[in-house]
């Protein structure tokens, strides 16, 4: 089955990560891992109300990394592995210029 993850940054930039081969991540974990991105990257919800839901998450921390997190190998596919096992979807399209998120 086909697995990857796209991120859109402003300015057309775009990061794909093929999860092809990749060690699928529990479901708990994946949810955890983005928990500590969110904190460690002081991220901000994004609704008034304070609720983040998880496709909020898996945007903030995307557009909180930026390029230089998304370039980062390591990190790139962690959060990869992260946002297909937390929204429990094989493909994850995140437009953080257009703040969507989508399947």
């Amino acid at each position: 089955m086909k697995s990857e993850v796209s991120v859109r940054l402003a300015g057309h930039q775009e990061f794909r990560f093929d999860l092809q081969g990749a060690e699928p991540m529990g479901h708990e974990e994946g949810r955890r891992w983005l928990d500590d991105q969110f904190t460690t990257l002081d991220c901000e919800p994004l609704r008034a109300s304070g609720k983040v839901l998880l496709a909020d998450k898996v945007l903030t921390v995307a557009r909180a990394a930026g390029a230089t997190l998304l370039a980062d190998p390591d990190w790139s596919r962690t959060f990869a592995r992260a946002a297909t096992a937390a929204l429990a979807k094989p493909v994850v399209r995140v437009d953080v210029e257009a703040m969507t998120v989508s399947f």
